[in-house]
């Protein structure tokens, strides 16, 4: 078994847009894991590094398939896994040999962690001009450096907390760890973008991400309200603080949401439920209006949805073109992208090994998302990163030999 680095070596599959990138993956959990997952998935060869005890997410059960979880089977395809416990001499060698071949090294260890292992942005940087060293951070590196990176840490103190839920009860978290989400697809762009930098001038560099800045950054109406007039929201359930009608109605049988984004859908709205006529009403005509008159328009939206289904004004009401939608559990969620056309699921690795994920969300006309490789065992392939660096070096001696 070999480990592909370029579009050459992939002779069973299309070369991704990222073929022949190298990215030394150092990271645990899941913002860095998901990261490295995408820019694997679009042909970068990512190397993940870990420590004996492995990546933690592999404990993180239930759920699971057959006994591995699945938490670590979401973000860990397509990579090539390898046990270095660098506190040992000769794995932190080995360590820094795969960082000699990598063109992006990125970790989540805490600011300064790295330090004595010769592995911090400072001294990676230095020691390898073109290097791009990508750090994640839960509080940044100042005065949160200390502070554990938990995205639900994140979710209370970036304020996400107080706007989620029903306004007659405690603050709620998002049923997703969204922030390290967000972080490492911010990370991804940051990559990307220092990548293509570093074509222009040759040169890598230092991107630093934080889930703080990238929570803030992600609740953007909410954080912008704040910043530009001083707006702190408060939790409205499941209403919109500047759009109504939007969120879910009671019908017949089951909630539907309903979401009027403008005068135009909301008449062609009213118009289906049987009262056109407040399309006209002065209480009812514009956004503002009907934001400060939400109880009386609720009252009429509910007795008119009343007559009839979910299923029944989903159809209709979709029909017409009015942004609607039944709430899902994820099981029908992922069962109606497949009504779609969407494809949700695909199979990571082969034969044996294969493994049911959800695919890569950016499809490419001429360079599709490959799942070559599912999520590999806990140093599944250790000997074949040794192999492969050896060959590197060897590749490397011979040019310079030249």
């Amino acid at each position: 078994m070999t480990i592909p680095t370029s579009a050459h070596d992939r002779k069973d599959i299309s070369p991704g847009p990222l073929s022949g990138v190298v990215v030394a993956d150092f990271t645990r959990i899941l913002a860095g894991p998901y990261c490295t997952m995408l820019l694997a998935d679009m042909g970068a060869t990512v190397i993940k590094v870990e420590a004996p005890s492995g990546d933690d997410s592999r404990t993180w059960i239930p759920p699971a398939r057959e006994g591995v979880s699945t938490y670590y089977l979401a973000v860990n395809r397509n990579k090539h896994s390898i046990v270095l416990d660098l506190r040992d001499p000769a794995d932190l060698e080995t360590a820094h040999e795969i960082v000699d071949q990598a063109d992006v090294l990125i970790e989540n260890f805490k600011p300064g962690g790295l330090l004595r292992y010769g592995l911090d942005a400072s001294q990676t940087t230095e020691a390898h001009p073109e290097l791009i060293h990508t750090s994640i951070t839960g509080f940044g590196s100042g005065g949160g450096k200390n502070m554990p990176g938990y995205d639900l840490l994140v979710q209370g103190l970036s304020g996400l907390m107080s706007v989620t839920g029903s306004p007659e009860r405690d603050p709620q978290r998002a049923g997703v760890a969204m922030f390290d989400v967000i972080t490492g697809l911010h990370a991804a762009t940051g990559i990307l973008a220092a990548l293509h930098e570093r074509g222009v001038s040759g040169q890598g560099q230092h991107v630093e991400l934080d889930l703080l800045s990238s929570a803030l950054s992600g609740l953007v109406n909410q954080t912008a309200g704040y910043a530009a007039c001083g707006n702190v929201p408060q939790r409205l359930g499941n209403d919109h603080p500047s759009l109504y009608p939007y969120g879910p109605f009671p019908t017949a049988e089951k909630d539907l949401i309903i979401c009027a984004g403008n005068d135009r859908q909301f008449a062609r709205l009213v118009s289906n439920l049987g009262f056109g006529w407040a399309a006209e009403d002065p209480r009812f005509a514009t956004m503002e209006e009907r934001n400060q008159n939400r109880s009386t328009l609720r009252e009429l939206l509910v007795e008119a949805l009343s007559q009839n289904s979910a299923e029944h004004w989903f159809e209709v009401l979709q029909e017409e073109g009015i942004p609607c939608a039944p709430i899902l559990n994820i099981g029908e969620g992922v069962q109606f992208a497949e009504r779609l056309g969407l494809n949700p699921v695909v199979t990571a690795g082969q034969q044996s090994e294969e493994v049911p994920t959800i695919k890569h969300p950016v499809q490419f006309s001429r360079t599709p998302a490959h799942y070559g490789k599912a999520p590999p065992r806990l140093g599944a392939d250790s000997e074949q990163v040794r192999e492969w660096l050896l060959s590197r070096s060897r590749d490397s001696a011979q040019e310079t030999s030249v």
